[in-house]
């Protein structure tokens, strides 16, 4: 319970705060806040790291994937135009973040969002391994890089120095 309210504060802080993306363009920039407002782990495979974090195995059916892309493009994107190989289905909280299969987690990103992000989780996932970071500090700098893109380069400098 703990968990999920405190998560749920920090996605509606920064969503509402850094969420400045338009959907003007052929595919979304960031996740959209009403459609993909991050969600933990309910159902874990196991539990990680020194915080013991709720892990979920990945699992998304290609249904899933069809609905993400339809419901995104409901809000005025042209994702299913485009080259469907240009777009992974990303989880927005990372599973190894303790990130869910949900729905609520899950996005069409785009190759050249994610060429920028992807870098960042890893490592972010790195430190919580090694207990250098809580989750909810992990999630916030996740939240804040795929809503912010051109935060990305500073945040991973502030994290390598974790």
């Amino acid at each position: 319970m703990f968990k999920s309210l405190s998560l749920a504060i920090v996605l509606s802080f920064v969503s509402i705060s850094t969420f400045a993306y338009s959907n003007s363009g052929n595919f979304p920039k960031g996740p959209d806040s009403a459609l993909t407002p991050g969600a933990l782990c309910e159902h874990p495979d196991s539990y990680r790291y020194p915080e013991k974090i709720a892990y979920c195995e990945r699992d998304v059916s290609s249904d899933l994937k069809k609905e993400i892309f339809v419901n995104y493009d409901q809000l005025g994107y042209r994702t299913r135009e485009m080259n469907r190989m240009a777009f992974k289905i990303d989880h927005y909280i990372p599973l190894c973040m303790g990130g869910s299969n949900s729905v609520k987690n899950l996005w069409p990103q785009h190759e050249s969002v994610y060429q920028i992000t992807d870098p960042l989780e890893p490592l972010l996932c790195e430190k919580m391994a090694d207990g250098r970071i809580s989750q909810k500090k992990a999630v916030e700098y996740i939240v804040e890089a795929k809503n912010n893109l051109d935060e990305v380069k500073r945040i991973i400098r502030e994290v390598n120095q974790l």
